[in-house]
């Protein structure tokens, strides 16, 4: 009997979990987009994941950490056009790509409007500290790829010689971060474009 019970309990432990982790992980993520941390119930969540909470706590841990998760996979997914803008071969087209980037990912048909790493928790209080920290570190990492990125084109020549390569990144992530907001309210896609290119007229010469 005792042999019984115990290969009935390895099998529950060794049994894979009844749901995709990563379309719940998805699920999660546009909720916080949509609602923003604090306003993302526990209640929303597992609902919109379809799982219980004692199985997101299991797979995902409390909600912070489900936060950071569904943060990890929003900056692999909907926000991944940063990473890529700053591969472009000059200073002017990483700029470019970035805030085109910033006006699709905020204005995307079917999908949250704004963006997850801008409004997330910008009005969160104290229980939602974790997950502003996060989101403050998440943004100014963005920012720091594109002085890097900035300064090597000031470095090569591609910037005019004493281009201050952070305050050119800081201008071209608050243009960014307002288009998400702008987003947010019900900007259209076409309007924040004619921002964008706006934005980009006051670019530095070659």
């Amino acid at each position: 009997m005792i042999d019984g019970m115990e290969t009935r309990q390895k099998a529950q432990i060794g049994r894979p979990r009844g749901f995709d982790a990563g379309e719940a992980l998805e699920r999660a993520m546009r909720v916080f987009w949509e609602q923003g941390y604090e306003g993302a119930s526990l209640t929303d969540l597992t609902k919109a994941m379809g799982i219980t909470r004692t199985s997101m706590y299991a797979a995902f841990g409390n909600k912070e950490d489900l936060f950071r998760k569904a943060l990890e996979r929003y900056t692999e997914g909907p926000a991944s056009y940063g990473a890529r803008a700053v591969r472009e071969p000059t200073a002017r087209q990483v700029a470019t790509a970035f805030l085109n980037g910033s006006v699709r990912a905020t204005t995307h048909p079917g999908c949250p409007a704004g963006c997850l790493g801008v409004q997330g928790s910008l009005a969160a209080g104290e229980p939602g500290r974790g997950a502003r920290d996060a989101l403050i570190t998440w943004r100014e990492e963005a920012t720091s790829l594109l002085r890097d990125r900035f300064q090597r084109a000031v470095d090569e020549g591609d910037l005019p010689p004493g281009t201050d390569a952070g305050l050119l990144a800081r201008y071209v992530m608050t243009v960014a971060n307002g288009i998400a907001v702008q987003a947010a309210g019900g900007a259209t896609r076409d309007d924040l474009q004619k921002v964008a290119d706006m934005a980009l007229r006051n670019w530095p010469p070659s």
